[in-house]
């Protein structure tokens, strides 16, 4: 007998926690206020700067960028992880673009995966469900290191 779930119930369970994990907290997992968009948006360009919190963004950024590849199987090869976090200290300017980059590719991929006629695909399905567990991982260590910022 196979158990299969429904592709509503998939996807609202899976869009309500790309919302709660980015952009705005119903308590599925979060405090209120605690996403990460709108734990980046308390956070100046000096803050960002210390401690390389900037460069956790950019590797988030970069991250859902490269599972965006695999969800539409367009990868081009290995990813270089190593430049994802090549950020030290950013201006504001620097720091509001960062967090922009983040909005427009976790707003591509959320259009992508909303967009998606069928989840069967081990791309698809993998990579949604891992951009929410290393986004959610991510916002953790930037959380923890607003603990030792904001001192």
């Amino acid at each position: 007998m196979t158990q299969q779930i429904s592709t509503e119930l998939f996807t609202t369970n899976l869009y309500a926690l790309l919302t709660e994990t980015f952009e705005s907290v119903h308590g599925i997992f979060l405090d209120k206020g605690t996403s990460l968009f709108e734990t980046l948006d308390g956070i100046t360009a000096a803050q960002a700067s210390r401690a390389t919190l900037a460069a956790q963004v950019n590797h988030t950024r970069f991250y859902i960028d490269v599972l965006e590849e695999y969800m539409l199987q367009t990868n081009k090869g290995p990813a270089d992880w190593d430049s994802s976090w090549q950020v030290g200290e950013v201006t504001e300017a620097e720091w509001a673009a960062l967090k922009q980059a983040l909005r427009d590719s976790y707003a591509r991929v959320r259009a992508i995966m909303e967009g998606f006629d069928s989840w069967d695909d081990d791309n698809r399905l993998g990579g949604a469900l891992a951009i929410i567990v290393h986004t959610a991982h991510h916002l953790g260590e930037i959380r923890q290191m607003l603990c030792v910022l904001r001192d």
